[in-house]
């Protein structure tokens, strides 16, 4: 056996090993949630989402029952803070004006809101029943935290790359605020008097520095 036979067999004996592990651990995301997967979850999700969460939320929004976005303000380096500006606005008609070929960038900032709009839904249902029965309701999982702190790093570097100059010289902070902006039922899609709701959350100053 010549070496290069048994080198190319050594290659296809490694490839094969961790390809058979990394479809192990994407079968393991797959799951119910279980003790395996929290105590994991970190590791796995490292391996298989090395940037952020990637489901049919961040592909499909619904965007006939609401619209979503971001707003972001900077504070500069003298203590000034600025006003909101939004971020996400400008993306979204340049996808109404060219429908062939649009940017992708807002399907990111929209799939990230629902992301963290949308919990596990086991895990809600949990929450809501203690909360029905007045108790106190399961707090965050680490995984929970985790996905939520990796989302809002996210949208706090998207903003930070689209505010306009507002300070002399680097904001040395970004505030993030997200807009979610309820549309009327279809049932009353003609009645012009129809008015939707708006939810929205200010999420916690950041420094640029900590966000690379």
């Amino acid at each position: 056996m010549t070496e290069h036979v048994v080198l190319r067999r050594a290659v296809l004996i490694a490839g094969a090993a961790l390809l058979g592990a990394y479809l192990s651990v994407a079968a393991l995301t797959q799951t119910p949630l279980n003790p395996v997967k929290l105590r994991y979850y970190d590791e796995i999700n490292a391996l298989t989402e090395p940037y952020l969460s990637q489901n049919w939320m961040l592909f499909a929004p619904d965007p006939l029952s609401d619209d979503r976005g971001i707003l972001a303000r900077a504070k500069c380096a003298n203590g000034r803070a600025t006003g909101f500006y939004d971020v996400s606005r400008p993306y979204v008609a340049t996808v109404q004006h060219d429908r062939f070929f649009p940017p992708r960038i807002n399907r990111l900032v929209s799939g990230t809101i629902t992301q963290m709009d949308s919990p596990d839904p086991v895990l809600a249902r949990l929450r809501n029943k203690e909360v029905e029965k007045k108790k106190r309701p399961v707090p965050l999982l680490p995984y929970e935290k985790t996905s939520r702190k990796e989302a809002e790093t996210f949208l706090a570097r998207y903003s930070l790359s689209q505010l306009p100059k507002v300070c002399d010289g680097s904001p040395s902070a970004v505030q993030v605020r997200m807009y979610v902006h309820e549309l009327p039922s279809w049932s009353r899609r003609k009645d012009s008097s129809a008015r939707g709701t708006t939810r929205f959350e200010d999420l916690n100053w950041r420094n640029t520095e900590d966000l690379g």
